[in-house]
């Protein structure tokens, strides 16, 4: 819907408005009068109902304001008077005839906002925010900074779009903003995978499935970029495991303690070949490592038969073309996994500095201390990852840590 309106509208920022407008509407009136028979195509009517009001405002206080002091305003003659524009009442894709299909629309929005006149960061987390739907904090938690600095990101990406009339186009070349398009849809589907939101809920299958969705969209649109492929792949094999990443209660299952046997296999297959796809185009990229990781995992019927070696030689090429502290963290827990726990706690001694607010450092951090024996110090670090959290299932799943970290130590003691 934001993408249609925007579309429509011309304005990023006002359809964004306008559809919060909207929502907001519905949860006043529908809990009275029942949701209507068709909600997508209410809201939408609403929204541009609203967008319309906001329209007219606008061109009333610059009238004002003209009138009042001309010297303060300068209005282009093609600014157009809305205070008699009355919009016609129709359906979902109303009077847009010949439109493209909605999720090309929404292709296109997140190729706006990842426009080169806005920098990689604010590229990323406005197309999370506009297109993915993620909240501020969730898309702080993923950034790691502090919310209101992730906010005042977006506000100034949506009036740096407004007022550079930058419009809602595809580029002649995809290719040219390829990059960070796949690094949205690779946060869309990683808070699909591992939610940040505060409901309790640790999947949000609806994310995933849409990031998937997208992915193969923009696949239609660069068929040989060998990078959408590699995401493509990384992102079935992740999603072939979701129905055993949780147990009935709702709680984590590590990787190595889930069923496999419920893994979606045809999920793996398609994954594979898409794999295999990515070997004979001979380009190497971040998203084609990862990827190639997550089918070590993914084909490995049992825990024990996962090649840690062969991921950890992946790691150390992933590194040379990502250098973030986070790829650093996971090559340190394959290498732990390869050659032992001392191994891998080397390394995360290096990473203290930089990724002390991440939960899931000292998550890992608590858990090679404990596979290494030192159980008072994972107490410790699993106690640093259970404040830096807010999800009530990893609250969970690190009590319950900290519990058996701390009966081990006692027992030691004793």
């Amino acid at each position: 819907m934001l993408a249609l309106l925007a579309r429509r509208l011309g304005d990023v920022d006002l359809a964004d408005e306008s559809v919060q407008d909207a929502l907001v509407e519905a949860a006043t009136v529908w809990p009275q009068n029942g949701v209507p028979d068709n909600p997508a195509a209410w809201l939408h009517a609403v929204a541009r109902r609203k967008a319309v009001d906001r329209m007219r405002r606008r061109s009333s206080a610059l009238r004002r304001t003209k009138a009042a002091a001309q010297d303060l305003v300068s209005i282009s003659n093609s600014t157009t008077d809305m205070s008699t524009y009355e919009p016609a009442d129709h359906g979902l894709i109303d009077d847009s005839a010949g439109m493209a299909d909605p999720g090309d629309e929404q292709l296109r929005l997140i190729f706006l906002c990842c426009h080169p006149a806005l920098d990689r960061d604010t590229q990323v987390a406005l197309t999370l925010r506009m297109v993915g739907g993620l909240t501020t904090p969730e898309i702080a938690s993923a950034f790691l900074v502090p919310e209101p600095t992730l906010a005042q990101r977006i506000v100034r990406a949506k009036r740096k779009i407004r007022d550079a009339n930058i419009p809602l186009a595809m580029p002649p070349d995809v290719t040219t903003r390829l990059a960070a398009v796949l690094t949205v849809l690779y946060l869309i589907f990683n808070e699909g995978y591992l939610s940040r939101n505060e409901t309790g809920d640790l999947l949000r299958v609806d994310l995933a499935d849409e990031a998937v969705r997208l992915t193969r969209l923009l696949q239609t649109l660069a068929p040989d970029q060998p990078e959408v492929l590699g995401l493509l792949a990384l992102e079935l094999f992740h999603l072939s495991r979701f129905a055993t990443r949780v147990d009935g209660d709702g709680d984590i299952v590590l990787l190595e303690y889930q069923d496999r046997t419920r893994w979606d296999l045809s999920i793996v297959a398609q994954g594979n070949q898409v794999i295999k796809q990515v070997f004979r185009l001979q380009q190497p990229g971040p998203m084609q490592v990862q990827a190639i990781i997550a089918s070590y995992h993914a084909n490995a019927r049992t825990a024990a038969e996962t090649d840690w070696p062969a991921i950890a030689r992946a790691y150390d090429h992933l590194v040379q073309m990502d250098s973030s502290p986070v790829v650093a963290l996971n090559r340190a827990v394959a290498i732990a996994m390869a050659d032992g726990p001392q191994a891998g706690l080397g390394l995360l001694d290096q990473l203290s500095t930089a990724l002390d607010t991440y939960h899931l450092f000292h998550a890992a951090h608590g858990e090679l201390l404990t596979r290494a024996g030192f159980h008072q110090r994972s107490v410790e670090a699993f106690e640093r990852a259970l404040q830096r959290t807010s999800n009530p299932a990893e609250i969970r799943h690190l009590e319950r840590r900290i519990k058996a970290a701390t009966e081990l130590a006692t027992s030691l003691r004793a």
